[in-house]
Parts: C-alpha cells; sequence; structure tokens
C-alpha cells in the first residue's frame, strides 16, 4: 500500500461529510430492522424476492466494476489478497463456524431450531453487516460517487438480512421481541462499521478490498442462488434489471 495514500486518507476530510455518511449507515441499520418488522407484521416472500433479485444485480455489478477495480488501484499488491480474505472469510464465518446459516427470503418459521443456533446465525449476521458499514465509509472515503454507489448496493440486500434473522429467531422458539431485538443488532452492526471507519480512517485501504471481497461473496452464492430458486421469470429479469440500474447510476454520477 502506498504510504502517499495512507497519508492522504488520514490529513485529508471525506468529500461527503462524516454527519451524512453516518446517516446513511443508519437508514441502512434501519433496513435491516424493516426486513424484521415485515416477517412479524405480514407475509412478505414475494416481495423480498424482488428484493433479493434486483439487490443481487446491483451488488455485483458494483463489486466488480467499483469495488474491485478501486481496491487494485489502491493496493495493486495486497489488495487481490485483501479480496480473497473477504471472500474467503465470510464463507468461514457463514458455513463452517456458523450452523445452520441461510440467506435471502427463506425463511424458518415452520421449523425448531436449537437457541444456541439462532445466536450463533444471529452474531454471524452482525458481522456480516458490520461490513456493510465498513463498505459504505470505505466508498466515501475515496470518492462521492463510489459511497453512494456502493450505498445503495448494500441498502437493497437489508431487508433480507432483517427478515432471515428474524425468521431463526421465531424458529428456534424465541419471541417476537427478540426477533426484533435481533434485527436491531444487525443494523447496530452497520453503524458500527461506519463508524470504525470513521474513528480509524487509514482502514479504508482494507476495508475497501476486504468488503468488495465480502460484497462478491453475498451476491454470488447467497443472493443469485436465492433468485435462481425463484419461481417465474421475472426475478431472473430483475437481476439484470438490478445490473442495468448500476450502469445508469454510475453513468449519471
Amino acid at each position: 500500500m502506498p504510504l502517499v495514500m495512507l497519508a492522504m486518507l488520514e490529513t485529508n476530510p471525506m468529500a461527503t461529510p462524516f454527519s451524512v455518511v453516518l446517516l446513511l449507515g443508519l437508514i441502512a441499520g434501519l433496513a435491516n430492522v424493516a426486513g424484521g418488522v415485515l416477517l412479524l407484521r405480514m407475509r412478505a416472500e414475494r416481495f423480498l424476492h424482488g428484493f433479493v433479485a434486483f439487490g443481487a444485480g446491483f451488488l455485483i455489478a458494483v463489486a466488480l466494476v467499483e469495488m474491485v477495480p478501486e481496491s487494485l488501484r489502491v493496493s495493486p499488491i495486497a489488495g487481490p489478497l485483501w479480496i480473497l480474505g473477504g471472500f474467503c472469510g465470510i464463507h468461514l464465518l457463514e458455513h463452517t463456524l456458523v450452523a445452520h446459516f441461510h440467506f435471502g427470503e427463506e425463511t424458518h418459521v415452520n421449523e425448531f431450531l436449537h437457541p444456541s443456533t439462532a445466536y450463533s446465525v444471529t452474531f454471524g449476521l452482525a458481522a456480516h453487516t458490520f461490513f456493510d458499514g465498513i463498505a459504505i465509509a470505505s466508498g466515501f472515503a475515496f470518492s462521492s460517487t463510489l459511497g453512494w454507489l456502493v450505498f445503495t448496493g448494500m441498502l437493497l440486500h437489508k431487508l433480507p438480512e432483517g427478515f432471515t434473522v428474524g425468521s431463526v429467531m421465531l424458529a428456534s422458539g424465541r419471541s417476537a421481541g427478540m426477533a426484533f431485538t435481533a434485527a436491531c443488532a444487525l443494523g447496530g452492526a452497520t453503524v458500527a462499521g461506519v463508524a470504525a471507519i470513521h474513528v480509524l480512517p487509514g482502514l479504508a485501504n482494507v476495508g475497501l478490498p476486504l468488503s468488495a471481497g465480502v460484497a462478491l461473496y453475498v451476491a454470488a452464492t447467497d443472493l443469485l442462488p436465492e433468485v435462481n430458486r425463484a419461481h417465474g421469470v421475472r426475478y431472473r429479469l430483475l437481476f439484470f434489471l438490478g445490473v442495468a440500474a448500476f450502469l445508469l447510476a454510475r453513468r449519471i454520477a
């Protein structure tokens, strides 16, 4: 990592004020909470299918077209390793360290899970959303355009995250209040990720490629398989619409 880049991040403020970035992190976190509320208030499976499909297309486009190239520009040697680390790390967390992990619109309300499983899944998703916050703040640390694109990509899969953690809590016999609390914990972790980059701005050099690997993993292995399992060609079309929406937003920016 070039020392001049680290010095630039440490001495120059973000083009976008931190108060705005923190507000966006809070909005993203509230979307986690909204996902939990949707689970408790209404049947939202079809609604979430659309969010998953559109979000998968937008997020994978953000990761491949913006986050990965910017990471390689900032750190040509270490950047690819950090991207790989983010990809492998989230896989280790979701499918090795955390039992019975599912993501997306799939619900567990008709299943019975051990209470410890619910807490481990909540922990895994909280770590995941912490990187969502890091990604948002790291994007804004480099440019407003990158920050807004990353924020949009992260926002689009926040509802399924809250929906998932709430369904796991209910399936393990926890109360509706605990399901809501778990969704709030995901939102809090998102805000904490934003704050971490503000407190230690030099971490953006690592946070951006790490979160690029996480974003690639989430889009390609968590979200896209859910799209492929969904019934109806409209969900496949929504994936490509998500990609097109990113390209349009990037063009306008």
